[in-house]
């Protein structure tokens, strides 16, 4: 396990060294996407969402479940957020930034597109290390398997995390085996065990992150998010993730159905 050093900068247009990159290791990371001052108002609107949402008894949007669960203190919190840009209009305008559309040419010749009323849209994951916590880590898995559920082949897609907390390398975080997104499909399905598996991989790389970094990998990459050893406030991490997808256009609305694999998901333990 290493940690990788990576100064891009997203600008509206892919460079040719950004695109060999990500060609090459099938993640890419890229320096102050947003400012402090953005990063804080996100951290507002999340927070005025999760209040709303609390106060609401809301237990999924769009057929997709919100995660629950616990601050130190014990007051109840929502770990996983979905479709968050459609309650918000600064998080709905920050998709329509053209940097984001920039990154759809890492998936020529495929037309891509940012899914925010597909999939479960701008997901916000909060992840604290504390006793009643139930989202303090995630296990191995890709993105891909997903569009199986659907009913439809494995397209390609990217899924973008913009990063609002600092995470070092030392502190856990995101954690993916490069090179993994040329997989065959047999190894994509089964070379780890979905959500299961925690453990650490030679392989595997990790980054410092900075609060206001963008993260991008393929969808077909094995990747994880680390458990932090640091416990409490200290230990807590917002990131939003948001996919940029190929193939039919799938919206979802109130009515949608709860997918199987977030259902299957919801007994995986952490």
């Amino acid at each position: 396990m290493k940690k990788w050093e990576c100064d891009f900068k997203l600008g509206e247009k892919i460079t040719d060294e950004q695109l060999n990159f990500f060609n090459e290791h099938g993640v890419i990371i890229f320096r102050n996407f947003l400012t402090k001052e953005k990063v804080d108002e996100c951290i507002s609107e999340l927070k005025r969402i999760e209040e709303n949402w609390l106060n609401e008894g809301r237990d999924k949007v769009n057929g997709i479940p919100l995660k629950f669960g616990k601050n130190e203190d014990g007051s109840p919190t929502i770990q996983r957020l979905c479709f968050s840009s459609l309650f918000s209009e600064p998080l709905h305008q920050l998709l329509g930034d053209m940097r984001l559309s920039a990154l759809t040419s890492l998936l020529k010749p495929y037309e891509g597109r940012v899914g925010e009323n597909e999939k479960d849209g701008l997901v916000i994951n909060n992840y604290i290390n504390t006793p009643n916590s139930t989202f303090t880590q995630m296990g191995w898995h890709t993105d891909s398997p997903r569009d199986l559920f659907l009913g439809q082949k494995i397209m390609p897609m990217l899924n973008v995390g913009i990063h609002l907390d600092t995470c070092l390398f030392d502190n856990g975080g995101l954690r993916v085996l490069p090179g993994t997104h040329k997989q065959s499909v047999l190894k994509l399905l089964f070379g780890k065990k979905y959500f299961i598996d925690n453990s650490d991989d030679e392989r595997e790389v990790g980054f410092d992150i900075q609060s206001g970094d963008l993260t991008v990998h393929d969808g077909r990459t094995w990747h994880r998010v680390k458990q932090s050893p640091l416990i409490g406030e200290a230990s807590r991490r917002r990131v939003m993730y948001v996919p940029i997808i190929t193939g039919k256009y799938m919206p979802k609305d109130e009515n949608s159905k709860t997918p199987f694999y977030h259902k299957l998901s919801a007994k995986v333990p952490r």
